[in-house]
């Protein structure tokens, strides 16, 4: 059976973020960063691990669907007009550096900080400056356009209607326990923060 251009685009773009995804992790553990773990120190008096507990690690819970994505595209396609592939392209692009900005500026701000990036790890410092002062989850905010610029571009149907349980997903398995951490660690300043920046914009 053959597969589209729109399994073609989404498989490779799985591929390629698969690639940054495992080159960053691999630059973190050569550089001797901390290892991410399912614990930690104790968290204040309440005896709970000092980590968020999340289901997984976001970008997994990403490639994840854009592999569902893939698998739906070659199984049961929906197709699209080839002729308005060149917007497609220009509109796909123009999502996926928007969510590669805001990502970029996300990490700076958390390496300004000293702060770690993975959920996995315990947060040492509360970021609420730069970016984080329009969107409490740019980091996800940007992943997301990454994951729309790339069904967009692919013209795929599927993605993009699988952005809905995603978004579900990473709304109650990641930051949901993220705040609720944040909160238990931060207490009145992390509150302060929630009441005047939206958890996505």
């Amino acid at each position: 059976m053959a597969i589209s251009e729109t399994g073609l685009i989404l498989a490779g773009g799985t591929v390629v973020l698969a690639i940054v995804f495992g080159i960053r992790v691999a630059v973190r553990v050569a550089a001797g960063g901390p290892v991410p773990s399912d614990g930690g120190e104790a968290a204040g008096t309440s005896g709970a691990p000092d980590v968020p507990g999340v289901i997984a690690l976001p970008p997994l819970i990403f490639l994840g669907f854009l592999v569902a994505a893939t698998v739906l595209e070659v199984l049961v396609p929906l197709p699209v007009k080839a002729g308005q592939a060149l917007a497609r392209y220009l509109a796909g692009a123009v999502l996926a550096v928007c969510g590669f900005v805001l990502i970029f500026m996300a990490a700076g701000r958390f390496q300004a900080a000293g702060t770690n990036i993975p959920p996995t790890l315990p947060t040492t410092s509360l970021v609420v400056d730069g970016i984080y002062r329009r969107t409490r989850n740019p980091f996800y905010l940007g992943t997301t356009l990454i994951y729309l610029g790339l069904g967009v571009a692919a013209g795929s149907l599927w993605a993009i209607a699988l952005v809905i349980p995603l978004l579900w997903v990473i709304n109650a398995g990641v930051i949901a326990p993220e705040e609720r951490y944040l909160e238990r660690k931060f207490g009145d300043a992390y509150r302060a923060y929630k009441a005047r920046v939206r958890r996505w914009v």
